[in-house]
């Protein structure tokens, strides 16, 4: 199981600082709102995920399970 990035649109309101701290994984639109990369996070970059994850002010920012099983195409489930 891997995990990805995913937003809580709910609670973002798009300070920005998640891009600021994750740039590899995040990059904000024309209003400041975080586009999250597709896919997993690699396994370099899981520290400064959990990093960009812990500094959120509104905790809009979090990691959902996703189970890929070999050859066939993802499929995820909320943890």
């Amino acid at each position: 199981m891997t995990k990805r990035l995913v937003v809580n649109w709910t609670t973002c309101v798009g300070h920005g600082l998640c891009a600021d701290l994750l740039p590899e994984l995040i990059r904000l639109d024309d209003w400041g709102y975080p586009i999250v990369a597709p896919g997993p996070i690699p396994p370099e970059l899981e520290a400064h995920a959990r990093r960009a994850i812990e500094a959120c002010p509104t905790l809009a920012l979090l990691t959902q399970t996703v189970d890929v099983p070999v050859g066939a195409p993802a499929k995820s489930s909320a943890r």
